[in-house]
């Protein structure tokens, strides 16, 4: 089946729809059957060809110029039912901040979004909106990484944020992420626009699982070519290591590619795999076959 990512709104969620015998470009515009109503909708990517047992609903048709135009004119409406809502809130004096807002393309809805630091009591707020606007009112509480979705913004990689362009859904991330990918826990380098933890740590995370599944940690005795040494420190993008050789007159630190050392060191078992801190420094976590085993694997 020929199957097409679309959005109803710029950041919004991206929607899987059939569009068998339609040739349709990014950015086409089409009409589509949602929940509520009938929603024109923009192609966010080039169709594909997929084969799955889903339950995927059809695209209806492209949508026409008179149809574009009530779409533009939906995106005037919204922009003076902000500006209504803010005099509406501050004329109430309610703690909130109002994000964004949102007509049905029935314009049978309006759905505001807002951001506050607690529960808000906004039902006096409701009835003024419904006053002032004649139709179904929603106010609609978000957090800090939806806010950002909705307001857009470029990001320290100078792209765009990743929830405004492909991100359909925030998973969870903590700072355990940032640690076993061994950065600084600086919430300046480590939070994106909304405050929060960066989506991309979440990118890497089957990667470098797998790298601490193989590499030894900190403090581990590893052998080289040059003898038995300590790693000192492990770079798990270029998966290699940094060794500490300690003699009677001197000590000295070598870099190593662990695939060039990995079979001297196939007969070693893992005492401590990585626990997202880079290892301790004190516990050896790799048993060298020479000394005694606990008989941990």
């Amino acid at each position: 089946m020929k199957i097409v990512n679309l959005r109803t709104r710029d950041a919004g969620v991206t929607l899987r729809y059939r569009c068998d015998g339609l040739s349709l470009a990014l950015g086409d515009a089409v009409m589509i059957d949602t929940e509520l109503c009938e929603e024109i909708a923009f192609v966010a990517q080039e169709p594909y060809v997929e084969e799955t047992a889903e339950d995927i609903p059809f695209v209806k048709r492209m949508a026409s110029e008179k149809e574009l135009e009530k779409y533009y004119d939906i995106c005037a409406k919204e922009k003076e039912a902000f500006f209504k809502c803010k005099e509406l809130i501050a004329a109430r004096g309610i703690e909130m901040n109002l994000v964004d807002c949102e007509y049905s393309f029935d314009g049978k809805k309006l759905t505001f979004y807002f951001t506050a630091d607690g529960r808000v009591d906004f039902r006096e707020l409701v009835k003024d909106l419904a006053y002032a606007f004649r139709t179904r009112i929603e106010l609609r509480q978000i957090g800090s990484r939806d806010q950002a979705k909705l307001v857009g913004g470029i990001g320290m990689c100078g792209r765009e944020l990743c929830c405004c362009s492909f991100l359909n859904h925030f998973a969870p991330v903590n700072l355990k992420l940032a640690r076993s990918q061994g950065l600084s826990l600086n919430p300046g380098k480590l939070n994106g626009a909304c405050g929060r933890l960066m989506c991309c740590l979440q990118f890497e995370k089957e990667a470098y699982e797998d790298a601490h599944r193989r590499l030894p940690d900190l403090g581990s005795r590893v052998r080289t070519p040059v003898g038995v040494g300590v790693v000192t420190d492990v770079n798990f993008i270029e998966e290699t290591l940094n060794v500490k050789f300690v003699t009677e007159n001197d000590t000295e630190i070598e870099k190593f590619s662990w695939s060039d050392i990995e079979d001297l060191n196939h007969d070693m078992v893992k005492r401590n795999p990585g626990n997202g801190k880079g290892g301790n420094k004190n516990d050896d976590s790799y048993a060298d076959s020479d000394l005694e085993d606990d008989g941990e694997s």
